[in-house]
């Protein structure tokens, strides 16, 4: 069965992900960067996007990004638990919904952009679609060269602290979601970010 692909082209200063997610279950959702910018590169407080309110705690999430949801927060956005932790290039982790296998979710923190959201900013006349939005306060988008918004897909980068970005990256393929999958990803995040607030 055919892949279904949101990509954001890699800017010059920074690395941004590939993310390729299947409509027919399995390993899909892993997400794969073209060449690396420098991990060693200092971070840059400038940039185009919003500042983040608050700085989240970032270690748990980097080291196992199925840590951001807990058993009772995946059931109240009807995702089972745990998630899959991914196994491709980016570290990610796939949550499948308890209604059925065909749609999940994936949420990845994209260590290779340095300046967070501002990666994404600054590659906003790239963009199919560019929504700017807030998450609990904390600054987002819902972005992607490609708009597959009608076929059950939806990218939202999450601005956690000014270094970092988390793609959450619905992939619906049925039921009454695949008409917004765009909420499905609001509603992760929402949680996602209150999981770490709580944390911090």
């Amino acid at each position: 069965m055919p892949h279904r692909t949101v990509r954001l082209a890699a800017a010059a200063v920074a690395t941004i992900g590939l993310f390729a997610a299947s409509a027919c279950g399995g390993a899909g959702g892993t997400a794969q960067p073209p060449g690396s910018a420098g991990s060693s590169a200092p971070a840059d407080s400038g940039g185009s996007g919003p500042k983040v309110p608050a700085p989240l705690p970032t270690k748990d999430l980097i080291a196992n990004p199925c840590s951001v949801l807990s058993a009772s927060e995946a059931e109240q956005v009807g995702l089972k638990y745990p998630g899959e932790k991914s196994t491709g290039v980016l570290n990610g982790c796939r949550w499948t919904s308890s209604g059925s296998n065909l749609n999940f979710v994936n949420n990845t923190p994209i260590e290779q952009n340095k300046r967070g959201i501002s990666d994404i900013y600054d590659q906003k006349a790239k963009q199919a679609y560019f929504e700017p939005t807030t998450v609990n306060g904390y600054p987002a988008v819902f972005a992607g060269t490609e708009d597959s918004r009608a076929n059950g897909i939806c990218t939202l980068w999450v601005g956690v602290t000014d270094q970092l970005a988390v793609s959450v990256l619905p992939n619906i393929s049925m039921g009454s979601n695949k008409k917004d999958p765009c909420a499905v990803a609001k509603k992760f995040a929402t949680a996602m970010i209150g999981h770490l607030q709580q944390a911090s």
